[in-house]
Formats: structure tokens, sequence, C-alpha cells
């Protein structure tokens, strides 16, 4: 396998590249002396700043700006309303959720999903007949295999029996626009081409909320802390360069990887069911994850075995063994095309996968 001079970045779901817009906001913030809770001309200069970054978030998803609360990444605000919602309150997760969901809360119940990745909805409305009112947290779009969830039956099952729902929209914000109302969403920054420090809990109404990190009242109490401008400024410009995105011809480009590593006899996890359009799963039965990582990444092609919050280990998916992929939880590698792919980098992995697949099923 020939290596690349340059190599060609496909991890966009660890982090996407930054976009040009978050890069000048970013610098433009810089420039801005005030802390915005102060009172003079240099404070009300950067508060004019956090504020139309808060009213572009939350406006994004029809929402008031006084429903968007910033905080420093996903993680965060997953945790955030854990903390807000979930008190009192069972605690429901998709079985594929992310870490920032799973790790953060004892005792939760597991709602099993599909073998196609989408929640299992019939369950859902069995536990939630069965007990008392629940938070049900899931992804919009989950983060290594990119299936969509099916929000629409989420949410109308949840208010049929009166249950609280959280949606981790971190991997979907600014790809996908699904319907979110009446829910809180978790967004991040340096998932939409933002700088990494900065993220968002959007709040289902204007009702206050009980800080767990108090401070000195920033946030309108709900989160202590000194807001970091510069990230929030460019997580404000990132969304909405990624809003306006046509993502038609990336989601053509995924489609094209699908097509040609089943071709050689991959399997794409999820295949048939609606994806990110950026996002694509594929399992080599039979090689091990972290031999296929090391070989493209020697070729010059970044991609990644699963979630990139596990400390840089390879291990079994639980996303896939979820899904039923016992075997191939440990033999799949996640493609996530960066908004700014070209079709000449898309095609460079498609030899290089060849290539790889060719030389491994000999060994």
């Amino acid at each position: 396998m020939t290596n690349l001079a340059t190599p060609i970045y496909l991890d966009a779901n660890a982090t996407e590249p930054m976009r040009p817009e978050a890069r000048d906001a970013v610098i433009a913030a810089l420039d801005l002396v005030g802390n915005p809770s102060s009172v003079h001309a240099f404070g009300r200069a950067a508060r004019h700043a956090l504020e139309n970054a808060r009213a572009v978030i939350a406006g994004g998803f029809g929402r008031d700006a006084d429903q968007c609360v910033f905080v420093s990444g996903g993680t965060e605000a997953n945790a955030l309303a854990l903390h807000t919602y979930g008190a009192g309150r069972r605690i429901l997760i998709g079985a594929t959720e992310h870490d920032a969901i799973r790790k953060a809360v004892a005792g939760a119940e597991i709602l099993p999903v599909l073998p196609n990745g989408a929640l299992d909805c019939t369950v859902l409305r069995q536990k939630l007949a069965d007990g008392p009112p629940a938070l049900v947290c899931v992804m919009a779009a989950n983060n290594e295999t990119g299936v969509i969830s099916p929000l629409e039956d989420i949410r109308a099952i949840c208010r049929e029996f009166g249950a609280l729902l959280h949606v981790d929209a971190v991997q979907s914000a600014g790809r996908i626009n699904p319907t979110l109302d009446g829910c809180s969403i978790a967004l991040s920054g340096h998932k939409m081409g933002g700088p990494k420090g900065a993220g968002a809990l959007l709040l289902p109404d204007a009702q206050p909320i009980d800080a767990f990190m108090p401070g000195g009242g920033q946030e309108r109490g709900r989160r202590g802390g000194t807001q970091a401008l510069p990230a929030i400024s460019g997580m404000a410009a990132a969304f909405a360069a990624a809003r306006q995105q046509d993502w038609s011809e990336v989601d053509s480009l995924r489609r094209d990887i699908d097509k040609a590593v089943m071709q050689l006899g991959a399997r794409v996890a999820g295949f048939g069911s609606e994806r990110l359009p950026n996002t694509s799963n594929i399992i080599l039965d039979g090689v091990g994850a972290q031999i296929q990582l090391m070989t493209l990444d020697l070729a010059g092609f970044a991609v990644s075995a699963g979630s990139a919050c596990s400390s840089g280990k390879v291990a079994a998916s639980h996303v896939l063994t979820a899904m039923g992929e016992c075997d191939g939880a440990t033999q799949a590698l996640r493609v996530s095309l960066p908004w700014n792919v070209e079709k000449h980098h898309v095609d460079g992995f498609i030899a290089a996968y060849g290539q790889m697949v060719a030389r491994l099923r000999k060994t």
C-alpha cells in the first residue's frame, strides 16, 4: 500500500475540522477584552457577542435565547440534563448511548435496540406503562453507526406516558434537522466544526434550573464560571455554517463507500436504516479492528474503531454488541466524512481499503 504525502482525515465524528467561519469568529472574540459579566463598555461588548451566539444556537432549534445554557461540551450538557430532569424519576437510556450518558447515572434501565440500531419503541412503551414517571435519554443519531433515532415515535410515546425526554444531539446538530420540540438537547461545538471547549444544553422551557456547578451567577444562575467566549462564538458560527451546508454531496460519497466495501465482502452496520450523511460503520469479518486501523493509518487514512472517548484503546463496541454483532463488535471501523471532504479523498480510501482487504485476507 502506498503512503500518502498528506494524510486524509476521515474521523469527523471524533471532531470536525475547524470551519473557516468558526476560526474567524474565535479570532474576533479573542480581541474582546471584557468579561461578559462586567457592566462597563468592554464587558457589554463581550456580552453582546455572547448573546448573539446564544440566539444563533437557540434559534436553530426554534427556541428562545433564554432556553440555551452554555457549558464546556456535550458531556457536561448531558450531565446537566440528568441532574436537572432525572431527579426523582426513573431513568431509561438506549443501549447504544454514548458513555456520557451510560456512565453518568447508576441504576438506569437499558432500552434495547433493534438489529438495525434503532431504539425498540415497543419495549419503550412497555417500560413507560409499567412504572412511575421517567426521564428517557436517547441520541438523535448514533456516533458510531450514524443510525438516526425514530424521534417522532419516541416523543409521542413519552408524551403519552408523561415521561420527560432528553436528546443527545451532539452528532446530529447541523447535519440533520429533526423536530425536537418539548425536550432538552445536548450540543457540542467541536462536532460541528467549531473549537473544542464549548457546548450547550437547550432547555424545553425557560423555567429556572438548579446548577450542579454553581458559581458567580453566570448563565442566569444555571452554570457558574466565566463563559469561554471565543469557543462559544466559534461554536455558533460553525453551527450556522453547518446548517447552511448542502450535505447531499457528502451523503453521495458515503454511499459510494458503502457500495464499494460491500462489494469487497464487508458489511455496513445499520445499512438500510436512515443514517447521518457522513457515517459508515464497516465490519470486516475475521479481521480485528486494530490491525485494520493501523494498516489504513500507515496508508495515510485517519479513521477510527468506534468512539473517540475510550482512552485510545480499541475494544469491543457496545453499540454493535447491542445490535447483535458479537464478533463484528471487534472487527469494525467507523469512517466519518468531514464537512470539507472531497471525492478524491473517498476514491483514495476505497482503493486503500481494497488493498488492505486483499492483503489481510491472505494472511
